[in-house]
């Protein structure tokens, strides 16, 4: 039986969203005048596929080098490890590790700096919301679905697929903040809410998940 340990990212790892501080730091390093720009680009569709697009088009621009947004997202990455973290996940994650779990990063924001992350956390594979590229470059475009709500299961059960490993051979631990997670949550074979949401944590007690504050 193979033991999975799927951990959402945001809030939950993290000790708040990512998304908009990614962008900021972006900004800082390549055109802090756009930083006065942040409360326009924000408005719009509440789309969350739409609004990510529509923020890094109109402050990081429709295209951005890859090389160098690489670069700034590693950047991010080894800030927001060293000191933007729970404790309690990072010990919950080495936990996980020593019981022989294969680890998995399931986030909706961008595979850009999430992928960095998880490497920095020592996650075996990231499933994240994927940029678009071009020649050379990251597009504002996201390409396929955000991956959030249900859209974050298919994805797992795409990874599954790709892994090899059949559903009723796997061992699956899902941890996640918030009530948006409901579809893998309810999948896992063990649900837990980590820093649960209100919303989360009212399913949870229902439901009689696990719940944790790291």
């Amino acid at each position: 039986m193979k033991k999975i340990a799927i951990y959402d990212m945001d809030k939950t790892i993290t000790r708040r969203a990512t998304f908009m501080p990614f962008v900021r730091a972006v900004l800082r390093s390549t055109a802090p005048r756009r930083m006065a720009l942040i409360p326009w680009a924000m408005i719009g569709s509440p789309d969350r596929k739409a609004s990510k697009e529509r923020i890094f088009r109109r402050l990081i621009g429709r295209e951005i080098a890859e090389a160098e947004l690489v670069q700034l997202a590693r950047a991010f990455a080894a800030a927001i490890t060293s000191n933007g973290v729970h404790r309690g996940a990072v010990e919950r994650i080495a936990a996980d590790r020593a019981e022989g779990c294969t680890l998995v990063l399931a986030t909706a924001s961008p595979d850009i700096y999430a992928r960095e992350i998880g490497r920095l956390l020592g996650f075996d594979s990231v499933i994240a919301t994927q940029q678009a590229h071009g020649q050379g470059t990251v597009l504002a475009r996201i390409d396929g679905p955000n991956c959030y709500g249900s859209a974050k299961l298919d994805r797992i059960k795409a990874w599954l697929k790709d892994q090899g490993i059949a559903r009723e051979n796997a061992f699956i631990r899902f941890y996640s903040d918030h009530v948006s997670d409901a579809p893998p949550l309810h999948w896992a074979d063990v649900a837990i809410a980590a820093n649960p949401s209100r919303q989360l944590r009212k399913l949870a007690q229902q439901r009689g998940w696990e719940i944790v504050d790291f």
